[in-house]
């Protein structure tokens, strides 16, 4: 007995026994009952889907003799025999993938003259019909606007967007849907009942999710896993034989991450790979497994997961455990690690590095610090304490001791002109500890840090406000230290960067400004206009006393100058600019003429 493959063998024969598309075959089978039947129709959607097959059971429902009250039909008459047994005269089949010139059209066309000799309609089915090419598409245009009354056009094709507006225009159009992992298994729980093959529905369900949506390529699947399993389909021998990453292995990462087992989900990673799977496709169906998981903890998302009922159970167990925090943190990370896989030298690091990172998302934060789980703070927080703690004393770790600043008691607001900068002075709470109490170790003492420098750097460099008052310059009025033209270039900068919010916009002008110094120590700054210079007279007294503070010098004098204003120079030619450049230097017509070069 001849084999014949499953897709061929359980092909649907009737609308009814197509799967997952029951809004389309209800819409194809009123049409048959009522009779109003468009002259051209287009099937589209993804490969596998019924697009081809719903063609040709409409096209034997069009031309049936007696259909029957619902639309189907009825499978005795002369019609539906010679269409089951591949000999009738009124349906035509073109594979416009092969035949896709003119006059292959041109010879389609000439036959839809000819009225059948047996039913009521000639059906041409025109499968892959944006193979076509322009002119073959041009050629077919008239004939499919205004057909004959006896003839009906039904387009199959998978890539829509790549057929002409005129002929989608001139078309009823109908989506076809993907297949959902649940219906994929349904049917191939009846296929495997018919073929008398025992399985399990875990088997089946990798089976449907390799399918990706077409029943065509899971038909094809399930013979390859029938014929490597001899009559009983098993989980562990499909994931075997589909060479399929076992999702086992997804569950325990995410519960080992949960834990902070860091070296567990190495030893798992260098499972996996050991058994020659790729590390990226570890990542990628890691990322599927967590918005799994992550659809599984809402019941309103629950319907959202494409797999069987039994690994959907699991999926909801998992969520109880995993925080929603968790689950976002791991997504972003494997996003970033997807997308510089690719561009990476040393992947397996990668990967390592983002699972690492994903194991230590769930770690406690030690002392309130909120740093992120990459710092390992608990961990060194756990190697230090030894350190801190004498011979036969328990451990401690205190947080450190913060300062309070003594502002001044009252700051009255003088005149801008007066320029007088704020001094504080930062002034330690004093420490208590019991006698006889080693000190406890400050974890931020420990080395130097941004929060360190920037504190070091206000102590010394007070920060003078335009305007504001204080009363502690005794000091730089006394000194008289030179300064060179680098230090009064490098304190203006600092000094705009210091400058307050609602005088940004003049801050941003002076940047562009260089002091100079005229004789020490006067300096002069050189304006573009009026208008800035009477800005800058407002905050003057601020300006001078912040260069006397930083610069160490009391006699500093400032003088704006409004730059003046030359006669635009007119733009010189390419050859003008060649003929400058001669004059300035003799080597450059020696090259020329050396090299024969011209102006391009």
């Amino acid at each position: 007995m001849e084999y014949i493959v499953s897709a061929r063998k359980y092909r649907p024969m009737t609308f009814d026994s197509v799967v997952g598309q029951a809004a389309l075959t209800t819409t194809l089978k009123n049409a048959v009952k009522s009779g109003k039947l468009a002259h051209a129709y287009l099937f589209c959607g993804p490969r596998g889907v019924g697009k081809t097959t719903c063609a040709r059971i409409f096209a034997k429902a069009i031309n049936c003799q007696h259909p029957t009250a619902d639309g189907e039909a009825c499978g005795e008459c002369e019609s539906c025999q010679s269409f089951n047994e591949q000999r009738s005269l009124n349906i035509f089949e073109l594979d416009a993938a092969s035949n896709n010139s003119v006059e292959h059209i041109k010879t389609l066309m000439e036959q839809t003259r000819i009225p059948p000799q047996v039913g009521r309609y000639k059906v041409f089915i025109i499968d892959e019909v944006h193979m076509l090419s322009a002119a073959a598409f041009n050629a077919f245009l008239k004939t499919l606007e205004e057909p004959p009354s006896h003839v009906i056009f039904i387009l199959a094709t998978t890539e829509k967007h790549k057929i002409l507006p005129t002929i989608l225009s001139r078309c009823q159009i109908y989506d076809f849907e993907r297949m959902t992992v649940q219906n994929t298994i349904e049917h191939l729980k009846s296929v495997a009942q018919k073929e008398g093959i025992h399985y399990e529905e875990e088997a089946l369900a990798v089976i449907a999710e390799k399918a990706d949506g077409g029943m065509r390529d899971a038909l094809s699947i399930f013979d390859q896993a029938a014929s490597f399993c001899q009559g009983n389909i098993t989980y562990q021998k499909v994931i075997e034989d589909l060479n399929v990453l076992d999702s086992e292995n997804y569950f325990r990462i995410v519960d080992l991450s949960i834990d902070n087992k860091v070296a567990e989900v190495m030893v798992l990673l260098n499972d996996v790979l050991g058994r020659g799977f790729d590390a990226g496709l570890l990542v990628q169906g890691l990322a599927k497994h967590v918005r799994n998981v992550m659809m599984a903890r809402d019941p309103q998302t629950l319907p959202l997961l494409e797999v069987s009922n039994q690994q959907r159970q699991r999926y909801t167990e998992q969520a109880r455990k995993a925080s929603t925090k968790f689950l976002y943190q791991a997504l972003r990370l494997m996003n970033q690690c997807d997308i510089a896989y690719r561009q990476s030298s040393n992947k397996r690091l990668l990967v390592e590095l983002t699972l690492i990172e994903i194991a230590q998302i769930t770690q406690p934060e030690a002392d309130g610090a909120g740093r992120k789980p990459r710092q390992l703070k608990t961990l060194f927080k756990l190697l230090m304490a030894p350190l801190a703690t004498p011979k036969g004393a328990k451990p401690s770790i205190q947080p450190e001791v913060k300062t309070a600043p003594q502002v001044a008691a009252a700051v009255k607001q003088n005149d801008t002109h007066t320029g007088q900068p704020i001094s504080t002075a930062a002034q330690p709470i004093p420490e208590t500890r019991k006698a006889g109490e080693a000190p406890a170790l400050r974890l931020s003492k420990l080395g130097s840090s941004w929060s360190n420098l920037r504190q070091q750097s206000n102590a010394k460099k007070m920060l003078i406000l335009p305007g504001t008052p204080g009363a502690d310059d005794a000091e730089a009025k006394k000194e008289q230290q030179e300064f060179t033209q680098d230090e009064l270039e490098l304190q203006w900068m600092a000094m705009c960067i210091r400058m307050p919010q609602h005088l940004s916009g003049l801050a941003t002008r002076m940047k562009n400004m260089n002091p100079t110094i005229v004789a020490m120590p006067a300096v002069e700054v050189v304006v573009p206009n009026e208008i800035i210079k009477t800005e800058m007279d407002n905050i003057r007294g601020s300006i001078v006393a912040t260069l006397k503070k930083h610069l160490r010098n009391s006699a500093i004098t400032l003088t704006l100058r409004v730059a003046e204003h030359t006669a635009a120079q007119r733009i010189l030619t390419r050859s003008e600019q060649l003929d400058l450049m001669k004059e300035n230097n003799a080597m450059v017509e020696q090259l020329q003429k050396a090299f024969n070069l011209v102006i391009a």
